[in-house]
Parts: structure tokens; sequence; C-alpha cells
């Protein structure tokens, strides 16, 4: 609780909104190319490698009519899902079922609304003793947000 509540108390001294569901948002002011750019180096710059990026809004796009799908929901929609070996031997060692959490996710959409934000956000983890990880999700989408 100690963890999450410096997470939610740095969240909002930064200006991020943070929610109750555990889901950490911010709207970014660039365009989408600009902020993904900006994620991807606020992951890498953290030593870290990204492993996958998921065009979650490219495949909804493509299969909206094969699903009955009446709209559009992203201008564009991305995962990016990376690992650190330090943080997830920490977590992990201190709880063997952390295993399921890793990779970790941060995700930057757009809805296909005309004049639309670009969001930045991750999942906050609620076990306790992953109190590490969800300390670092917060430090890239600090970091992507504010990237000049």
């Amino acid at each position: 609780m100690k963890r999450t509540l410096s997470a939610l108390l740095a969240a909002l001294s930064l200006g991020l909104p943070a929610s109750a569901d555990g889901f950490y948002t911010v709207e970014a002011q660039d365009d989408y190319e600009d902020v993904v750019f900006n994620v991807e180096l606020a992951i890498t710059n953290q030593g870290l490698v990204i492993d996958d990026v998921s065009h979650v809004g490219a495949m909804l796009a493509r299969t909206k009519e094969d699903v009955g799908g009446a709209k559009d929901l992203f201008a564009d929609a991305r995962i990016f899902s990376f690992c650190s070996a330090i943080l997830s031997r920490e977590v992990i060692e201190a709880r063997l079922r952390n295993i399921q959490f890793c990779p970790y996710n941060i995700y930057v959409y757009q809805s296909a609304e005309e004049g639309a934000p670009v969001v930045i956000g991750y999942r906050e983890f609620d076990e306790p003793t992953m109190a590490p990880v969800n300390d670092l999700l917060l430090r890239i989408v600090t970091e992507a947000a504010e990237a000049p």
C-alpha cells in the first residue's frame, strides 16, 4: 500500500491522472508518431529492450468487418512489451507467481474520434511485491509524456 500510495502521489505531483481502477494514463501533446517515438526512447533509456510491439489498432481495423464491428475504434494503437531482468528477478523471487506479469506493457493510442488526444498508459499491478515494476512503468510514462 505504501508503494502504491507513493506512486499515486508521484503521478499526481507530475500532473499525471491516476485512476481508481488501476489504469494510469496521461494525454500527450505531440502527434501520434512522436509520442510513439518518445515511449520507445523512454523504455530504452531505462536500459530495456522492447521485445514486441503489438499493433492492436491495425488488427482491430483489419478485422472489424469479420467480427461485425460497426465503427473504427482507433486512429492508431500499439502496445509495447518489455522486461527487466533485474526487476523480474526481484519480484519473482519475492513471489514465484509474479512470473505471470512478465513482460510489462505500456500502451499508446489515439481514438478514431476527430481531434482525440494521444494517450499513454499502463495497468498498475495490485500485487504488493510488484511495486518496483509499477515504479518503473510510472517513470517510463512520465518521461515519455514530458519529452519535448
